[in-house]
């Protein structure tokens, strides 16, 4: 297939970097270069219930499903890339802290110097993360140093810069690999583990159906299988 023009895709961050990764080989295939927006996935999600432009939407699966219920997305072009699991990151360099249990996952963050999260509204990671806090008995006494960002990778850039602070962020392991200055330390251990399934889904109204579905099928191909995994989705089952 070839063509021309740009594909516009709205994504919520946790797939910034397979999308990124695929830009350059899909453009060189076909003729048609990506322009992709990334946000939090609450702030995509409305972006398209607005009714904003675009021809592929990757959101969680329950938004991609509630989109198409209400005719925004084609149901029958759902596709899942896999799942991405909440991470805990600390600037590169810094001593990784144990959080392999409950307990050490609180004592860590009680000790911490700030913490980065995506908005905790809007972002699958960031409401979680609260909710982990809220659990812990600790969501009041963060308040003071709970750094919140519009999105994860946002929060992730901003925690790359408090390199000997004890700073630790939470988002999307996926966001964590793909930031420049940050190390992923771990998954939230048990009972706190989140992993959300993320999924593409051509629009309603594409500028280009054919290209649209072409970019969904190599998003989640198993071709590419790798490639996600390498970024931080593990398998979809």
């Amino acid at each position: 297939m070839t063509g021309t023009g740009q594909l516009l895709v709205l994504s919520a961050g946790a797939a910034k970097g397979v999308v990124k990764s695929l830009a350059n080989s899909f453009e060189a295939d076909t003729g048609v270069t990506l322009d992709a927006t990334f946000d939090s996935a609450g702030a995509i999600c409305e972006a398209v219930a607005r009714g904003n432009g675009c021809d592929l939407v990757i959101l969680p699966a329950p938004m991609l499903g509630t989109l198409a219920a209400e005719g925004f997305v084609d149901a029958n072009s759902i596709a899942a890339l896999g799942r991405v699991p909440t991470g805990i990151a600390v600037p590169d360099g810094d001593p990784r802290p144990d959080m392999h249990d409950a307990e050490s996952l609180r004592a860590s963050l009680v000790e911490s110097s700030a913490l980065y999260c995506p908005d905790t509204i809007r972002s699958t990671a960031g409401k979680h993360f609260a909710g982990v806090l809220r659990t812990l008995g600790l969501l009041d006494a963060s308040k003071a140093k709970l750094r919140t960002y519009p999105n994860g990778a946002t929060a992730m850039a901003a925690l790359a810069e408090q390199r000997g602070r004890h700073a630790i962020g939470c988002t999307q392991i996926s966001e964590i690999l793909y930031t420049p200055g940050v190390a992923l330390v771990a998954s939230l251990p048990a009972p706190f583990e989140l992993s959300t399934i993320y999924s593409a889904a051509v629009s309603s109204r594409p500028s280009s159906p054919a290209n649209a579905r072409a970019f969904c099928a190599r998003l989640s191909d198993h071709a590419t299988r790798e490639l996600r995994r390498a970024g931080g989705f593990l398998e979809r089952g």
